[in-house]
């Protein structure tokens, strides 16, 4: 069986948000740290990405926003939003190399070196809207991946699972209106942003094409896998993607300090277990799971792990 394959660059850690910022270096530092004391990085397959070029940033985001993330990073701004997405001079490269860690995860699962492959990235992206950086990120890392699978291998139908706590409204939007990619998303309702009610569906060919799972505060893994039996997968099996990406979040763990969701590392594995049957049944096994959210160190360590097990026996 091949090696998972794993995403990750040094670099990353160079996105400096500040000491009191959730979304820190010191994320994937834990991630490392434990696939290193647990063994499981030494059976993954490393792959070592470049910076997305501007052609493919630009399949999500106008070459005017992208210019002005440029220059306003470059300026020595700090935050570039109302509040929460702090950067630095490096945020706009490290930006583009975590967009090039999803075009190296698709290379990889397309060329069939290997079938399934872990982005341990930074910044997130699923927060990103074509034109609006937001929720501590700058480019729709996971967008910008399903176009290029599109564009460069020819695939019809991209499916992108939202597990993240906080609603994807960046993705949500891009595909808005697009009948290639079916968006779901099962995250804390009511929460930061505010958006993933239920009635939002797509418009247009996109209707039909977003499905939202809002989930109540407190809920669990007993709740979240009867969404899934009873909307995700019923939702998938009809689609028939050609690829599956994960917008993988670790958020909704019940120790993370920015939601009240109470699912653990096993309810993740759980999840990673039915996305994995709908991709070896449509997607020739073929996963591109993403790091999105996560916030408690340890919970995110471990969740991350328990999620890479299941990738690497399914």
């Amino acid at each position: 069986m091949n090696a998972i394959g794993f995403v990750y660059h040094e670099e990353y850690l160079e996105h400096d948000t500040g000491p009191e910022h959730p979304e820190q270096p010191d994320r994937l530092r834990a991630v490392i740290g434990h696939l290193n004391k647990t063994g499981v990085l030494k059976n993954l397959r490393q792959l070592r990405p470049v910076p997305a070029s501007l052609e493919w940033i630009q399949k999500a985001h106008p070459v005017s926003h992208i210019q002005t993330i440029e220059r306003r990073c470059l300026a020595g701004e700090t935050v570039l939003d109302t509040g929460d997405t702090h950067v630095c001079k490096k945020s706009y490269s490290v930006a583009l190399l975590a967009a090039g860690g999803v075009l190296r995860a698709v290379d990889e699962v397309m060329d069939g070196k290997t079938k399934k492959v872990f982005c341990a990235i930074r910044p997130p992206g699923h927060h990103a809207e074509t034109q609006t950086v937001m929720g501590f990120c700058l480019f729709n890392n996971v967008a910008i991946g399903a176009r290029y699978a599109q564009q460069k291998y020819g695939i019809g139908r991209v499916a992108i699972l939202d597990w993240d706590v906080h609603h994807g409204n960046g993705t949500q939007e891009i595909f808005w209106t697009d009948s290639s990619v079916l968006y779901i998303s099962t995250h804390q309702y009511p929460l930061w942003p505010g958006t993933g009610a239920s009635n939002e569906a797509g418009e247009g060919e996109g209707e039909g094409f977003t499905l939202n799972c809002p989930m109540r505060p407190g809920s669990g893994e007993q709740e979240f896998i009867e969404v899934f039996q009873t909307k995700i997968m019923p939702a998938l099996h009809k689609f028939r993607p050609e690829l599956l990406m994960i917008s993988a979040g670790f958020d909704a763990h019940r120790d993370d300090p920015l939601a009240n969701i109470n699912l653990t590392e096993q309810s993740f594995a759980k999840m990673t277990e039915l996305a994995a049957e709908i991709a070896s049944k449509y997607c020739g096994g073929r996963i591109v799971s993403v790091l999105e959210g996560g916030y408690n160190l340890d919970a995110l360590a471990r969740s991350v792990e328990a999620h890479l097990r299941v990738l690497e026996t399914s």
